[in-house]
């Protein structure tokens, strides 16, 4: 997937899981809507749970729509099971109205490929949190991307996924990786607002934003910013907010590195990944992090972005 940093348009801050009174959140449509457009958000998914008991909610926030704050429709799809849960958990953003329930004996697979056929942006909701194996994620065909953190799970020390993610990459998977807060403003509940996706795109419309999405057009954070990263002669510079590490990982073991008080770029070499892939993470004086999409690398791999 190309880099997005030099592509037409702006970043927009969304985040794509996120639950209301629908299903099992606290809160009104309205009211979740109203919090994340006050804290800055340009864009969100409210993805309730898409059950019998809740009556296979498909919750309709397009007329909480204005010039800058816009809503994508989707649902948190459910269907048995997993090697270790009675149930998947899967992101599907973008669903028609309309969408039919799964069948009682539907599988995860199928159901996934029935949403993403209709034109859906599908992910792996916390595979750490649902135990997912790599038997199970896998199986997952359908899938854009996985939710590699999710800062309601990071509540019980499973919110990071990106084990899972560099061994499916490493199996030949071409996938997204994006953070979400799987808000559902429960009292007990860590604050919304948590984790959210940058996405790249020349309009807030919901179809520019659903295809940026599925083609990879987006970094991650809980703070940082990343305002550029560019590939050049078997090195990646990094250009970001203030950070005190950044670190390139991939489909290697290993790690570059570079640490500092403030950091705002850094020149790491890329050589131990060789035409493998890569990703940047970067992290700020309060733990926070921000990490790009995977990069794929070849042996002429170069793109400059800003």
């Amino acid at each position: 997937m190309d880099l997005p940093f030099d592509l037409p348009g702006r970043f927009w801050r969304g985040n794509l899981h996120t639950h209301s009174d629908r299903s099992d959140g606290a809160l009104s449509p309205d009211e979740v809507c109203r919090r994340y457009r006050e804290a800055g958000y340009d864009f969100l998914a409210i993805t309730d749970h898409f059950k019998a008991k809740y009556g296979f909610p498909l919750t309709d926030t397009r007329h909480l729509r204005t010039e800058t704050f816009t809503t994508l429709i989707g649902a948190e799809l459910h269907a048995p099971r997993t090697e270790f849960s009675s149930e998947w958990h899967i992101i599907a953003i973008g669903l028609p109205s309309g969408f039919p329930p799964p069948e009682p004996r539907e599988s995860a697979p199928h159901l996934a490929r029935r949403a993403r056929a209709a034109g859906a942006f599908i992910g792996m909701a916390h595979p750490a949190a649902s135990l997912l194996t790599e038997t199970d994620a896998d199986s997952l065909d359908a899938a854009h991307a996985v939710e590699v953190y999710n800062a309601l799970s990071a509540r019980e020390d499973r919110g990071d996924s990106w084990h899972l993610t560099d061994v499916l990459l490493n199996r030949g998977r071409r996938l997204s990786a994006y953070a979400a807060d799987d808000t559902h403003f429960q009292p007990q509940d860590p604050p919304g607002c948590a984790a959210w996706v940058q996405v790249r795109a020349e309009s807030l419309e919901p179809e520019a934003l659903l295809a940026a999405l599925k083609t990879g057009h987006y970094y991650s954070s809980t703070g940082p910013e990343l305002h550029a990263i560019r590939l050049e002669a078997g090195t990646v510079t990094v250009r970001c907010s203030p950070v005190r590490k950044v670190m390139v990982t991939g489909g290697a073991p290993g790690v570059q590195l570079v640490e500092g008080e403030a950091l705002t770029e850094a020149v790491l070499p890329l050589a131990m990944f060789k035409d493998g892939y890569c990703r940047v993470t970067v992290e700020d004086r309060a733990g926070r992090r921000a990490w790009s999409n995977p990069i794929h690398l070849g042996p002429q791999a170069s793109s400059t972005t800003s």
